[in-house]
């Protein structure tokens, strides 16, 4: 029998829930600290302020600005649940600086918006994930960076705001664009590597945090999105979808089992002793970047390898 309580605080409505307990003071703090930000995002050297929500976002935009811009990333602790994030007035000061803002958008983090509206900068710069992919708000699946056509749409945007923002370096945002692309391509090489060799794979997740990546791989997921659903947004699944989702691992119907390593539950838990008991070889995925020592580039080759690892030679890898 499985213990189905969750963390409240897990839940992806709670990010907005969190908005609407602030306090008029608390707000009034947020509109303080603009009103005290520059509204250039550039300082007196040329470096542009860069205010990322998530640190995936944040270190492309290191990759491409270089010494020309300083980059400060909201979400960036893989030790901690990212649906647990609140407001504090360093990031709401950080944003009403920022020359360009980067989010993901799809109500993954909402907050940004609040703060951007809640500091006046004519000059800011936004780049809204979702938005720049055309994605309607009903989207299903937030988890964008883990689809291996985002970045490169996302990197180009980025050189391009801080071209018009820092005109005298285009040709070196443009050629670390160039490189950044370039450095894509050992983790395209293994997706399409994977897809030769392991046509027909299987697998079950909790969340569709790398549904993109497993899609691309040509994986097919079978656990059902409204399992995946339940667990992202703090719900509790039906006994069924449990059984079901159980069931993949005991009648072997799964090659590789893929868990959110951030949010974990005693639910979650249980159903990962479950797969390692049937000797399905698990996979860690993660949320925001982990750290030290990573790219997003060497991130995405490295879950995409660990994911081989398990379908290839049973290999689990629990951590990065």
């Amino acid at each position: 029998m499985h213990d189905t309580g969750r963390r409240v605080s897990r839940r992806r409505s709670a990010r907005r829930a969190i908005w609407g307990l602030l306090s008029a003071g608390a707000v009034g703090l947020c509109l303080l600290l603009a009103a005290c930000g520059s509204s250039s995002g550039a300082s007196s050297d040329a470096t542009v302020s860069i205010v990322a929500a998530e640190n995936e976002y944040g270190n492309v935009a290191s990759q491409i600005g270089g010494p020309y811009v300083k980059v400060s990333s909201v979400e960036s602790n893989p030790n901690t649940d990212p649906h647990t994030y609140e407001v504090s007035p360093d990031v709401a000061r950080e944003v009403s600086q920022a020359g360009l803002v980067i989010q993901n958008g799809v109500g993954y983090d909402d907050f940004m918006s609040r703060l951007e509206s809640a500091s006046s900068n004519s000059g800011r710069r936004v780049i809204d994930v979702q938005h720049l992919l055309g994605l309607p708000d009903s989207t299903p699946n937030p988890h964008l960076w883990y689809d291996p056509a985002t970045m490169p749409k996302v990197a180009a945007a980025i050189a391009g705001d801080l071209s018009a923002l820092e005109p005298a370096h285009a040709s070196y945002f443009r050629g670390r664009l160039a490189t950044f692309k370039n450095g894509l391509e050992p983790w395209y090489a293994a997706i399409a590597a994977f897809k030769a060799d392991h046509p027909g794979t299987t697998a079950a997740t909790t969340e569709p945090v790398a549904d993109y990546l497993l899609q691309a791989m040509g994986i097919d997921n079978l656990t059902p999105f409204r399992f995946q659903a339940d667990i992202m947004n703090g719900n509790d699944p039906s006994p069924q979808d449990v059984a079901q989702e159980d069931g993949f691992f005991t009648d072997h119907q799964v090659k590789v089992f893929c868990y959110n390593q951030q949010v974990v539950d005693s639910l979650t838990i249980s159903i990962r002793q479950h797969a390692q008991s049937a000797r399905i070889p698990v996979v860690a995925v993660y949320e925001t970047m982990p750290a030290p020592g990573y790219n997003y580039q060497s991130w995405m080759l490295a879950e995409t390898r660990a994911i081989t690892a398990a379908v290839a030679g049973g290999t689990s890898t629990q951590h990065l």
